[in-house]
């Protein structure tokens, strides 16, 4: 794997980066390296869950809490 050294970088964004890994419980070099993979994952095919998940995941403050699944009717019987 490879590594880099980010110089110059503003106090400001340092402390926005360190507050952000804590709200996901990472360390700030694990939230760079996410915010990196997310900024340039353009190859990867979008779905609708993906979607969904960008406009509605728990990144964006929505956590919806899903109905148990059960069965819709009594399977047939063929006896």
């Amino acid at each position: 794997m490879a590594s880099i050294t980010i110089r110059n970088l503003e106090d400001g964004l340092k402390t926005r980066l360190r507050v952000r890994a804590a709200e996901h419980g990472r360390s700030m070099e694990e939230e760079a390296r996410c915010i990196l993979r997310e900024a340039l994952d353009h190859d990867r095919p979008r779905n609708m869950a993906d979607l969904a998940l960008e406009l509605f995941g728990p990144r964006n403050g929505i956590e919806l809490e899903l109905p148990e699944r059960t069965p819709l009717r009594e399977p047939p019987k063929f006896d």
